[in-house]
């Protein structure tokens, strides 16, 4: 979320509406936690986490362009949704694929990559602001994000070909060999 740039965007708006630039992705992800229950159909969870990515790049791409405030907070919950979504596939392959025995460790991997990746969007955010405009920012960054999602698709295809019934088979093969280990060691 280009949240760096929420205040100049919204210059256009007056100052006020900057909080709801800030809250629109918020609403729209909680709209979707709560809606979320069609996601237990989905095994593809690979090709359901492109998707979102994609998804939150062109909303982000289409909030850069738009000059309406209700546009904009439109795009920007639909942002938040396709985040919140690809969150929820992107936890239950976290959940079904890392063993037990290296969960904290992946856990905290996942955990800097969560709290570093927006920052440092925000960065670059910021930068291409200054040398191309804020909007430009904006919509490239967008645009970048849905380019990326086709490129990781075509070079990762057993992601985008995950099945979660096959990792949760895979996941409760990895369970009952490590209890089996765990109670040879004990004995």
């Amino acid at each position: 979320m280009p949240n760096a740039l929420f205040p100049a965007m919204a210059e256009q708006w007056g100052t006020a509406s900057v909080g709801l630039l800030y809250a629109a992705p918020s609403l729209g992800a909680m709209i979707a936690a709560l809606t979320s229950g069609w996601a237990s159909g989905v095994r593809r969870h690979g090709l359901a986490i492109t998707w979102a990515a994609a998804l939150w790049g062109v909303a982000i791409a289409a909030f850069g362009f738009t000059r309406s405030l209700w546009l904009a907070l439109i795009f920007l919950a639909a942002a938040g949704a396709a985040d919140m979504v690809s969150g929820i596939f992107r936890m239950a392959v976290w959940n079904q694929t890392i063993p037990s025995s290296i969960r904290g460790r992946t856990a905290a991997i996942e955990m800097v990559s969560y709290h570093t990746g927006p920052s440092l969007g925000n960065a670059e955010a910021g930068f291409a602001a200054r040398l191309f405009g804020v909007r430009a920012s904006v919509v490239s960054g967008g645009l970048l994000c849905v380019a990326g999602s086709l490129v990781l698709a075509m070079i990762l295809p057993k992601f985008i070909a995950y099945d979660s019934t096959e990792g949760v088979r895979r996941r409760q093969l990895d369970e009952a060999l490590f209890a089996r280990a765990k109670d040879a060691a004990a004995e």
